[in-house]
């Protein structure tokens, strides 16, 4: 059934039921309220909109939302206070704090401030909190690299498979957990440290190592004794020898993949034959041999890891111990400065490579050091067998000169 439309005439309103009105005025209100039926705000302007609290309502949490972000007070907008131009509301103000980089200290400006920690000096089965405390501990007293000793005396500070099926050693003769040096490593790299394994006596060994009977059976000791150092007779692993070579050279490659993350390993001036060695012959060529040979495997066994030598100036290494680094393609030298009468000479070669290094005998010398920006590292042994008050010293002395 239709109905049809009467036109107005004037207002009606008094020929209406107030049936009906009620029933307009009751579904007005609804239709109006219903924002989603009826968006009048776009016909108002925004700074109006704002003011009209049904065009804004407050969310409702939801059991997806978290409800207490809707505890917190917003600023009220009818504050002055709390409105910027337009009448937009600011973004909240956070706090930056003001920090200024302090320069770096000419001491801090070293590429590598190195201290070296003897085989034993770290092991002696230190658990892991003992290990990575003492690596904080360096850490707190400016120092960024430790440089610890792995190997020396003719075994490892490690369990090794080449050891064991070469000389029936599994490692030197001395308690440490298995782990000693995966901490270390660790908690150097969280700490911005590295870690330089070091082969500390390289080729020689004294009476007192684990393989002295079995190598000298087998005939791998060069003839003589080694009587570089005062009061010190070491002998002499000839490494023309096949086998002797073979041997540190996958020492050296299981190294690198057993510890993969080890930033560098490190050879000293015991990579050499004393000249005064009976027989007077001429081990520099095979000594180079060797070495090229044995860096060569390494790299190709991790070429993340740089070999390093410690050893006497370039001169003093080739005329007194066989050793002509220079063609070695070794990737870093550090200048051993031990000798105080030479002290001056080695200084100015130590310029031209990766750094110097001294004992804790010579900290006097440490502000000369410090103070000479041609000398980009420096390496301290702790001859005294005290290598925490040595690193204690050092920041003793390097705070003082600054």
């Amino acid at each position: 059934m239709s109905s049809q439309k009467k036109q107005p005439n004037g207002c009606g309103c008094l020929n209406i039921p107030i049936s009906l009105i009620l029933v307009i005025f009751g579904g007005g209100y609804w239709w109006f309220s219903q924002k989603s039926n009826l968006d009048i705000s776009k016909f108002l302007p925004k700074n109006q909109q704002k003011n009209i609290p049904f065009l804004n309502p407050i969310p409702t949490p939801t059991s997806t939302v978290n409800p207490n972000i809707y505890l917190t007070p917003t600023p009220s907008l009818s504050s002055p206070s709390n409105l910027t131009p337009n009448n937009k509301q600011p973004f909240p103000k956070t706090r930056t704090p003001q920090t200024t980089a302090l320069p770096q200290t000419p001491w801090e400006k070293k590429v590598i401030r190195g201290i070296y920690l003897s085989r034993y000096q770290v092991t002696n089965n230190a658990d892991e909190k003992t290990i990575r405390e003492r690596v904080r501990y360096y850490r707190s007293q400016g120092i960024n690299t430790i440089i610890h000793g792995v190997w020396g005396n003719g075994c490892t500070m490690y369990n090794s498979e080449v050891m064991q099926q070469t000389l029936g050693y599994r490692s030197c003769p001395n308690q440490f957990q298995e782990q000693w040096l995966d901490w270390l490593i660790d908690e150097a790299h969280k700490q911005g440290m590295q870690v330089h394994a070091y082969f500390e006596k390289g080729i020689k060994i004294d009476k007192n190592s684990p393989i002295y009977d079995l190598a000298t059976s087998r005939r791998w000791i060069v003839t003589g004794v080694d009587k570089t150092y005062v009061g010190i007779e070491h002998y002499v692993l000839d490494v023309q020898i096949p086998e002797v070579a073979s041997f540190f050279k996958n020492i050296l490659v299981e190294f690198v993949q057993k510890y993969p993350k080890i930033d560098a390993v490190q050879w000293d001036d015991y990579l050499g034959y004393y000249a005064e060695l009976p027989g007077k012959i001429d081990r520099t060529s095979n000594l180079t041999n060797f070495l090229q040979e044995m860096i060569t495997a390494m790299k190709q066994a991790n070429s993340t890891v740089s070999f390093d030598i410690c050893h006497h100036n370039p001169y003093w290494a080739k005329r007194y111990f066989a050793a002509d680094w220079q063609n070695w393609n070794v990737d870093r030298v550090f200048i051993q400065a031990y000798n105080e009468a030479n002290f001056k000479d080695e200084l100015n070669y130590a310029k031209n490579y990766a750094g110097i290094a001294i004992t804790d005998r010579q900290l006097h010398r440490l502000k000369e050091l410090v103070d000479n920006q041609a000398i980009k590292s420096i390496l301290v042994f702790p001859l005294s067998g005290k290598p925490e008050e040595t690193a204690s010293s050092l920041k003793s002395l390097t705070q003082n000169n600054n």
